[in-house]
This record gives C-alpha cells, sequence and structure tokens, in this order.
C-alpha cells in the first residue's frame, strides 16, 4: 500500500489538436469516499495518480477532483471523483489489469457492489474502440450519464466526443446521476 502523504505533483491540463487528437484519448475516471489510512480522499487520489507511472501510464490531463453525493445510496460518505487522460502501451485488457493492481495496493474490496471505496478506478474511453472486448465494454456503458464523469471531463475536454454521441459538455449539462457533482476547491 502507498503511505500516507506521498503526493506527486499533478500535471498541468494540456491542450488538444482538435476533435483527432480527442479521438485518441485514453480517459480513466477516479472515485473515492473511504479515505482508508490517508487524511482524505483528495490525498488518497493524489497518490493513486502518484502510482498510475509506475504501472506505464503517464497521465497527460487532469480535472479537478469533483464532490457528489454517494450512488445509489446517498447514505453512504460522499464521493470526491475527477478524470485523467492517459497515454499508455498497455492494450485495454492490459490497461485494466493495472488499474486493477492499483486498487488492489489501495485496499479495494469487492465484496459487497457500490459500498464504499478507498479507489475506484474506471477506464471510460479507449479512443474510438466500440463494443465488448471479451467482457470489458467500451466506451464505459454507464459513463455517459454521470455528471461526476462527465462534468470531470468536460473541465479538461469538453469537445470530446461520445461514440455514441455527445460531447462531453453536453453529456454533463443531460446527466441523470451524481446531478449534484460540483468541482471541490
Amino acid at each position: 500500500m502507498e503511505k500516507p502523504g506521498s503526493q506527486q505533483k499533478a500535471p498541468p491540463s494540456v491542450p488538444f489538436e482538435g476533435a483527432a487528437g480527442l479521438d485518441a484519448a485514453v480517459v480513466v475516471a477516479l472515485g473515492c469516499n473511504d479515505c482508508g489510512p490517508w487524511t482524505d480522499c483528495s490525498e488518497a487520489l493524489e497518490a493513486a495518480l502518484a502510482r498510475f507511472r509506475s504501472e506505464g501510464i503517464d497521465v497527460v490531463a487532469r480535472s479537478s477532483w469533483w464532490r457528489s453525493a454517494a450512488w445509489p445510496d446517498p447514505n453512504d460518505p460522499p464521493f470526491l471523483n475527477g478524470v485523467v487522460i492517459v497515454r499508455t502501451d498497455h492494450d485495454p485488457h492490459a490497461l485494466m489489469a493495472a488499474l486493477g493492481r492499483i486498487e488492489e495496493a489501495f485496499g479495494r474490496l469487492r465484496d459487497v457492489p457500490n459500498a464504499p471505496r478507498t479507489l475506484d478506478l474506471d477506464l471510460i474511453a479507449y479512443g474510438r474502440i466500440t463494443g465488448d472486448l471479451s467482457g470489458l465494454i467500451l466506451p464505459h456503458p454507464r459513463a455517459a450519464d454521470r455528471r461526476f464523469v462527465m462534468g470531470p471531463l468536460a473541465e479538461i475536454a469538453p469537445d470530446w466526443l461520445h461514440p455514441a454521441g455527445g460531447t462531453a459538455s453536453t453529456l454533463a449539462a443531460a446527466a441523470s446521476v451524481g446531478k449534484d457533482a460540483t468541482p471541490h476547491r
């Protein structure tokens, strides 16, 4: 497990060369509502990002952290979420395996669906790949309807186009899950 307080300075958001640059974007969402040994969820998420490089994942753009009520049970602790655009030589399955190793190192348990989590990493999109890749569905089948995913994505790539239609900005505005999600400053 990463040591509490270990943080890496976040890379700045980077511009993309129009829609063509965004077509290749590999998008990962991060979430936390159980800080575990860290002081708070922000510290836990920063520690998770610091671990990406050791798994062959380079963060090239990142959103701010967004706070929202837990879903589907708003009685659970609130979530802190964010989105990163990454570069990697991993194919989608290898990237999912790397994300799983990071979650495991952070104490992620999967025994109860939707339980509070020390770390939740989701592959939202891998360029323009679509469909069921032997159990890995791309893009993430529920991301387009979640403001806590599309809001942060719109912050760094407002013109990112979902393969089913709609930009990150329009999907964030229309999202029906996590409507209360707002940047946490």
